[in-house]
């Protein structure tokens, strides 16, 4: 199986969509990420048939797709707000696609659905008596009842609360792998990413900037809008000082950090607040090559975490425990120490 998609899409002078996409047999679940706004879902209609292109082209195991109406697409849709019909119970949203089968078949395949995704019992309630976990899996049994060779998911999870997200996200996981359905999954969440995805296709102002894996995306951006978008607290411009033994000093504001050496001179300085380790006084010891002296800005909740933007010269963000900001009594305006390996910092080519 592979998936050849080249997306040009104009809306009108201010944007465009030109994307490509290249899904492997052997990385079937591919995770189309970045910010609102960065075309991912005009991505995923192009591909479904429900926007149409000029140009570019969509090719599916060997089969061009580009002039096939949508509904000749063997592809699974589910939309961010799963759009049930409200006025159908949950069988009758399921069958909506099967009407070409005999009523045998049609049986047949809604109770191998409903038993896969665990979801029999509600057969005769309606889309508002469900909660938004049971809404979930009645749009994805919609898609999938259809057998589809392709399988769409537009931000699968982002109408959950965080506590459903968690349990529905393993499902669907544990339940993309065991069908093996190619899938392209659209979303903004890294958990999702690190989660679900064999591939990664960060975009960003309707191209794709990097495909890589997500661990290696996430770990090592190769660009400064990929490292916004996938969530590195920290991106300051840095010019390199010196470079001694594999490593190299640089200018970031008005400090000096080391990082691991490469070669140019300019760089994006990219930290992760989750590697920046915060003291109020400086350490004896330490294999940290980073120590820098900064005052406490502001201190805010990040989930479980608290970020804390400290100013070394830079701004600089760490996140650390609640726990944390109460032992070392963080408040805005203390003096405290920034601790962070060298390999902490990531460095892209300006």
């Amino acid at each position: 199986m592979e998936l050849i998609a080249e997306i040009r899409k104009r809306f009108d002078s201010r944007f465009s969509v030109e994307a490509a996409l290249y899904l492997r047999g052997d990385a079937p679940i591919g995770i189309l990420f970045g910010p609102s706004g960065a075309g991912k879902t005009t991505v995923l209609r192009c591909i479904a048939g429900l926007e149409t292109m000029k140009d570019g082209r969509i090719v599916f195991d060997g089969q061009a797709w580009t002039n096939i109406p949508p509904q000749q697409r063997p592809v699974g849709y589910v939309f961010q707000e799963y759009a049930l019909f409200p006025h159908l119970d949950v069988e009758s949203n399921i069958a909506y696609g099967l009407k070409r089968l005999t009523s045998a078949e049609r049986s047949k395949r809604i109770d191998d659905i409903v038993s896969t995704l665990q979801i029999q019992d509600l057969r005769r309630q309606r889309p508002a008596e469900l909660s938004g976990g049971q809404q979930q899996r009645v749009a994805l049994a919609r898609a999938l009842v259809r057998e589809p060779k392709l399988l769409l998911l537009d931000e699968p999870f982002a109408a959950l609360d965080i506590g459903t997200r968690d349990h529905v996200r393993t499902e669907v996981s544990r339940l993309l792998r065991s069908l093996r359905i190619p899938t392209i999954v659209v979303t903004h969440d890294w958990v999702d990413a690190l989660a679900l995805g064999d591939q990664m296709f960060v975009m960003s102002r309707g191209r794709v900037l990097q495909t890589g894996s997500p661990q290696d995306v996430l770990t090592r951006p190769q660009h400064r809008e990929v490292a916004s978008a996938v969530g590195v607290e920290t991106v300051a411009s840095g010019r390199v000082k010196s470079r001694d033994s594999g490593v190299v000093v640089l200018e970031v504001g008005s400090a000096q950090l080391v990082a691991a050496d490469r070669e140019g001179a300019d760089f994006y300085v990219c930290i992760r607040g989750e590697d920046v380790t915060l003291e109020r006084g400086r350490a004896e010891r330490s294999s940290a090559r980073n120590h820098l002296k900064g005052t406490v800005r502001d201190i805010a909740p990040a989930g479980i975490l608290m970020k804390v933007t400290v100013d070394v010269g830079f701004t600089l963000v760490a996140l650390v425990t609640r726990q944390a900001v109460e032992d070392l009594s963080l408040t805005p305006g203390a003096e405290v120490f920034a601790v962070f390996k060298a390999s902490a910092v990531h460095l892209i080519g300006k």
